[in-house]
């Protein structure tokens, strides 16, 4: 129960003093307490098997209520289940004209991109944006500036904060979006956004991130009434500062990050704003395909000694299709294998090259602290050397990759109040704003 402070900073462990001390002497974790039988965790640690249960309980209703999904308040599990179970016959109750209307969304001010979000980025949540260098991730949150002040159903009406820890607000590309977006130009000047209801925030270091994103952020969005709050990107300062792979430093950066994390959320929930975060990515390398393929590749031709086998292993020869398939059993139980499902990459056709596979930045501890992830992908295709006649040649040097444009691609990775995009989204960033290609569209 180490992690339980990171992962639950505020959680009061008072009532289960008796528990703690065996749980963390045998290793138990809160993932452990949470997914496994309290049985067996009651036979192993040696405890009250209906104590344990009462503790798994707790903190599952203090995790969803950090989650923001209906639990008000946790102290002991009688107040925690009748607080879900009151909140919970609430929002059955309420008509759906009220849930509809306290659902608001701000637009990337294009329906298709709109539609894949599920009608854009909500209030109460904090949103991840991630992708490599010039995929447009800054181009989707200028947007976001500008379409904030715009009234219902496009925005909420409200004015914008621009946290940047890496380049300044760019306020010639929003006043270019201000003249060419076909949904702003042709507002009226009393409706049309400004740049004067968009704040900007220079952030030089962490420890100055830190203390205006605790004290000067709330007042900010409280005094100009601010709906978009965006951190522009939210791995900087953190890659510049924990830097070392040591696990000591790596566990304090994962504390910081919990702590960033209910920070904005606590924000998100109780101004009811969006906050929407940038996140680098770094490539990752891929083995797990290799070492399945290697393993199937050597049990289908297995080398057959007519020699009888040593005493040590006589009689319980290992199967080497057995042992392929315990391989790759025991490989899906790791990170390496299950993080394709929620970073966005490696998870559109299983056993496909690892080429162009990407990580968004700061690990899993960030990824925990985030409701929504959008993953924004770069691909530029080869330009294939060709004859007059349009018949291919054979490569005679020079860059094959220059002469063709580069394809963006938009994914939903996960999102509680929406499905994850099947298909990514193809988009284009223009003059006049970003617009997702229509079916059959060729960019070139």
């Amino acid at each position: 129960m180490t992690d339980l402070p990171t992962i639950l900073p505020q959680f009061s462990t008072r009532p289960y003093t008796h528990l703690i001390p065996s749980l963390e002497r045998h290793g138990i974790t809160v993932t452990d307490l949470l997914s496994l039988d309290a049985l067996e965790i009651a036979k192993r640690a040696t405890l009250p098997i209906l104590d344990l249960r009462r503790l798994a309980q707790d903190i599952a209703q203090a995790i969803q209520y950090d989650l923001n999904i209906g639990v008000t308040a946790h102290n002991t599990s009688d107040e925690l289940f009748t607080s879900s179970r009151n909140s919970g016959l609430e929002k059955c109750n309420r008509p759906a004209k009220d849930v509809l209307k306290s659902w608001n969304t701000v637009s990337f001010l294009d329906t298709a991109l709109d539609e894949a979000m599920g009608g854009g980025i909500p209030t109460g949540y904090i949103t991840e944006i991630t992708g490599e260098s010039a995929a447009g991730k800054t181009q989707f949150l200028l947007t976001l500036l500008l379409s904030v002040q715009l009234p219902a159903p496009s925005g909420l009406s409200r004015n914008s904060i621009y946290i940047s820890t890496e380049a300044p607000l760019c306020t010639t590309r929003l006043a270019q979006l201000l003249e060419s977006h076909p949904r702003l130009a042709q507002l009226p000047a009393t409706e049309k956004p400004s740049l004067s209801q968009v704040l900007a925030i220079p952030v030089q270091d962490l420890e100055s991130q830190d203390h205006i994103l605790a004290f000067q952020l709330p007042h900010a969005i409280r005094k100009y009434d601010v709906g978009l709050v965006v951190l522009d990107s939210v791995a900087a300062n953190y890659r510049a500062e924990h830097g070392s792979s040591v696990p000591r430093d790596l566990a304090n950066r994962a504390a910081q990050l919990a702590k960033l994390g209910k920070s904005l959320r606590d924000l998100a929930k109780e101004e009811n704003i969006a906050v929407v975060v940038a996140n680098q990515v770094s490539d990752r390398f891929d083995e797990l395909h290799a070492t399945v393929r290697q393993d199937r590749h050597s049990s289908s031709s297995p080398i057959i000694s007519s020699s009888p086998a040593p005493p040590s292993t006589q009689g319980v020869p290992p199967s080497l299709a057995g042992h392929a398939e315990d391989s790759a059993r025991e490989t899906s139980l790791h990170l390496d294998f299950q993080q394709r499902f929620f970073t966005g990459w490696g998870d559109e056709t299983c056993g496909s090259s690892s080429e162009g596979l990407k990580t968004p930045a700061l690990g899993l501890g960030w990824t925990n602290q985030i409701a929504c992830r959008v993953a924004l992908k770069l691909e530029a295709g080869k330009a294939i050397p060709c004859n007059d006649k349009g018949a291919m040649v054979s490569y005679q040097g020079g860059n094959i990759w220059k002469d063709r444009k580069k394809r963006r691609f938009l994914r939903l990775v996960f999102a509680p109040w929406t499905p994850a995009t099947a298909d990514p989204i193809e988009y284009e960033i223009r003059p006049e704003g970003i617009t997702a290609c229509k079916v059959g569209d060729n960019p070139t």
